[in-house]
């Protein structure tokens, strides 16, 4: 299988640039060694200025290499993704003749053949792997076939032999099982970073639909309750007004007080402040406390009781979530149950707070189809509970009345 050599990874490893820097600097001081050794040993040989010129040349070629290699997208011969891209047709001419050359000085100078671990660099990180090897293997042949040559008359020596081959296979096997492995982290990494990616985008679809959730529980518990209780009192006041002027009267500076409160509430949730009962410091008692005195009426008269005291400050979260929750079981009492007399009992345990809601009224069935359930009330309150780590349970039977009690957890869940 002819699979792209994974060699060519300077676009995506900077670690690449100073490898290939050292190789090209080992390529030209092996090439002016060779040089000087063969002037020293061969001085006056009829074959020196064609060994000096190939050199020149060599070196000449060999500087190109920079600026015909293969560019793409990042400038640097690799793509985006840090794999090597395709040499292009001048690359390919580039390469031919630096190899070219180099075959002619090994032809005219066995000692220029220390040039070759350099040039199976270059080899390895610009052709696929199979070419890459196979053009390994002819030069370390080539130098080999160069070296026997030359040393014949000296006897046999097995190093000529076998040195190359095994320095050649143990440099192009290491460096190829390097940038394979560069090539499996990379794609761990790209994984990951995807990944973290899909996560980020995931985190910050959450975040709105909690955010959605929390705007929508606030809106039901304030705002749209609010707008029930002066909806129901400018009916009356309607309906009192050639009757009975100062009765519609009050109900209309109800509705407008209750206008007001709700406009205050508004301001404070959408800077995801506390309740405004909860912004005096005087605690959940007390807005408890004030929150019956305010929806008591001349239908429903709303008790507060409170059992024990706190050890510590209830949570701002515990104290908000149980105010509106109380709110929001006020209101389903106010239209929903025809009640008489509501009371609230909040009751500090060790370990937990609990808050009863309960009412005189007609009851219904807690157990009845979710789509038989009117509004939104329960379902918020469940998930502020939920949230919290405490639970909702109600009680309730059809014509006598309804339980509904939240306990909340004062160490959180694990």
């Amino acid at each position: 299988m002819d699979r792209r050599s994974p060699i060519d990874t300077e676009a995506a490893d900077p670690d690449a640039g100073w490898l290939a820097t050292v190789m090209h600097v080992a390529f030209f001081v092996l090439l002016c060694s060779s040089l000087t050794r063969y002037l020293i040993v061969h001085p006056g040989a009829p074959a020196t200025p064609w060994v000096i010129a190939l050199a020149i040349v060599l070196a000449l070629l060999y500087v190109l290499g920079p600026v015909l290699g293969p560019r793409e997208a990042d400038g640097r011969g690799g793509r985006a993704d840090g794999r090597r891209t395709t040499p292009t047709t001048a690359h390919g001419l580039w390469l031919a003749a630096v190899i070219g050359a180099w075959l002619t000085l090994v032809a005219l100078a066995p000692s220029f053949g220390w040039c070759a671990v350099p040039l199976f660099y270059t080899g390895l990180r610009s052709l696929r792997t199979r070419s890459a090897i196979i053009l390994v293997v002819l030069l370390t042949v080539f130098v080999v076939g160069a070296q026997v040559k030359l040393r014949l008359r000296f006897g046999f020596d097995p190093n000529l032999m076998f040195a190359p081959p095994a320095v050649a296979a143990v440099a192009t096997a290491v460096f190829i099982y390097s940038q394979r492995q560069a090539d499996r982290l990379r794609t761990v990494i790209i994984d990951l970073v995807r990944t973290r990616r899909e996560l980020a985008a995931t985190e910050r679809r959450e975040g709105a639909l909690a955010e959605r959730q929390r705007l929508s529980m606030e809106i039901h518990d304030t705002l749209a309750q609010g707008l029930s209780s002066q909806q129901m009192l400018l009916q009356a006041a309607d309906r009192l007004w050639d009757t009975d002027p100062a009765a519609a009267r009050r109900h209309i500076r109800t509705a407008g007080s209750i206008a007001e409160r709700n406009l205050a509430e508004a301001r404070r949730f959408v800077h995801d402040l506390a309740p405004a009962d909860l912004a005096g410091g005087g605690g959940l008692d007390d807005a408890l406390r004030t929150l019956a005195g305010r929806e008591s009426s001349d239908t429903l008269r709303v008790r507060f009781h409170q059992d024990g005291t706190p050890s510590t400050a209830l949570p701002d979260r515990v104290q908000a979530a149980l105010l509106r929750i109380a709110q929001g079981a006020l209101a389903n009492i106010r239209e929903h149950a025809d009640a008489g007399t509501a009371t609230l009992t909040l009751s500090h345990l060790d370990d937990q707070v609990v808050l009863d809601i309960a009412d005189d009224g007609r009851g219904f069935d807690p157990v009845e189809k979710p789509g038989g359930v009117r509004g939104h009330g329960l379902p918020a309150m469940r998930a502020r509970v939920r949230q919290l780590g405490g639970t909702l349970t109600i009680e309730s039977t059809p014509g006598e009345g309804t339980v509904l009690t939240a306990v909340i957890p004062l160490s959180p869940p694990p």
